[in-house]
């Protein structure tokens, strides 16, 4: 993106077809693969599902939840100072707390050894609900690795 040409206004984003919700439309989106949104829709929809069966709380509620929890307050970015690198830690603006969320959700879920991604994404879901699984491992790495480097925090730019 170029400098001299101002902001580009994010797009607007409907609601998923049965709550409503951005989020959950936009976790779709990223869940999609091969531009198969109604697969995805289907997964997601029945890991909800799986959610409702096993735990008997409301999935929409479950995954709001399990987001919030993965949501990283900080992050590290690496500053190049005197031909020294260091790994400087900065806030994390809303939209990429977001983004950050939902593709460790994702990427975590994927990774879990069970038989079906709907399985693989309530079992995650309902893991990072409770403050547990590997997207709440991955989070508090970062949140440690910057609080390692908080002398840094002066090279902020």
């Amino acid at each position: 993106m170029s400098r001299r040409r101002g902001k580009v206004e994010p797009r607007a984003i409907e609601g998923d077809p049965k709550y409503g919700d951005q989020t959950i439309s936009k976790f779709i989106n990223c869940l999609m693969v091969d531009g198969k949104k109604s697969t995805a829709e289907k997964v997601f929809y029945d890991a909800l599902e799986i959610i409702n069966k096993k735990t008997g709380l409301d999935p929409h509620q479950v995954f709001t939840e399990a987001l919030e929890n993965v949501k990283p307050q900080v992050e590290v970015k690496s500053r190049r100072v005197g031909g020294v690198t260091y790994q400087v830690p900065i806030e994390v603006r809303p939209e990429r707390r977001l983004a950050l969320g939902i593709r460790w959700l994702i990427k975590y879920s994927r990774s879990r050894n069970e038989k079906s991604m709907k399985n693989k994404l309530a079992s995650e879901f309902i893991e990072a609900q409770k403050n547990t699984g590997s997207s709440i491992k991955k989070k508090e790495d970062i949140r440690k690795m910057a609080e390692a480097n908080k002398a840094f925090s002066h090279y902020r730019w």
